[in-house]
């Protein structure tokens, strides 16, 4: 049994919440590049490079690619061969968070009541997806998410009899009325089976995923495509503003589900699709 002290993870947590949000992903950067060219909509081919000169602007000065620098959501894996030592896990994930976002100058959004609403600070508690699984390894995947994005991400419990046409009117339906607010051009995790809390967390952790990945099905390859074409034939392009880069990738998640139901959700990210991973 591999023993690993809990202050490695919080000393990880609190390096990739300050990284992740001042550095654009490498394939994100390289698709928005080529966007540029294929964008038709002078204001929108104007957009895109200014979104580029921002993302360049961060990285140089060390500044968040967005004012808005996210809710702290956690993508864990723990090996079941590995022993956490020295404090309580949760704790110390939160403990990264809040160091993080206070040295980093990270702008703190979390309120401790989703009623009373009153700000607890240091942008704690994260949201925490928790795996186990084979292996001595701990994997980790920091998410910081917006909610200009969030707000627009929508969980629909469609009849079976509705079908794969059925998922992908929802999806579309979805991003058309998101329109201009989660600052376009998007990415666009879909979700579909589970359950009503499953296939939320598959369509966010869809978003993971690399640019121009596929998926290893065929046909929900081909759906991702079909999406991804469909979406940007809507015409809301950069920042709502017209034009054909409103998707930058459409990604899709299955899992089994009960004979009665079909849920489908779908996760939207804006451009600053926001994510770092670490081994320990």
């Amino acid at each position: 049994m591999r023993e690993l002290n809990v202050k490695e993870i919080e000393d990880a947590v609190r390096e990739m919440c300050i990284s992740s949000n001042y550095n654009l992903p490498a394939d994100i950067y390289k698709k928005l590049s080529e966007s540029v060219d294929n964008e038709e909509s002078a204001i929108g081919k104007g957009i895109l490079k200014n979104i580029l000169i921002n993302a360049d602007l961060a990285k140089k000065n060390r500044v968040p690619i967005c004012q808005d620098t996210g809710m702290a959501i956690l993508f864990i894996e723990i090996g079941q061969e590995v022993c956490l030592l020295g404090g309580d896990f949760e704790e110390a994930v939160n403990e990264g968070v809040r160091k993080g976002y206070s040295e980093g100058y990270l702008r703190k959004s979390i309120v401790r009541d989703p009623l009373l609403r009153d700000n607890t600070g240091d942008n704690t508690p994260a949201v925490i997806h928790l795996k186990i699984v084979p292996g001595d390894r701990v994997k980790i995947v920091v998410a910081p998410k917006g909610f200009g994005s969030e707000n627009m991400s929508r969980i629909k419990m469609l009849k079976p009899s509705d079908g794969m046409k059925g998922v992908e009117d929802f999806v579309l339906q979805a991003v058309s009325e998101a329109g201009p607010n989660p600052c376009p051009p998007i990415f666009v995790g879909v979700g579909i089976g589970g359950t009503f809390e499953k296939v939320a967390e598959m369509a966010k952790r869809a978003l993971l995923r690399e640019v121009e990945d596929k998926n290893p099905d065929p046909s929900l390859a081909e759906m991702e495509t079909r999406l991804f074409e469909k979406i940007n034939d809507l015409g809301i392009g950069p920042q709502g503003l017209g034009g054909r880069t409103t998707a930058l990738a459409v990604k899709v998640e299955t899992y089994p589900t009960h004979i009665a139901g079909l849920p489908a959700a779908v996760a939207i990210n804006c451009h600053a699709t926001r994510h770092e991973e670490r081994i320990l």
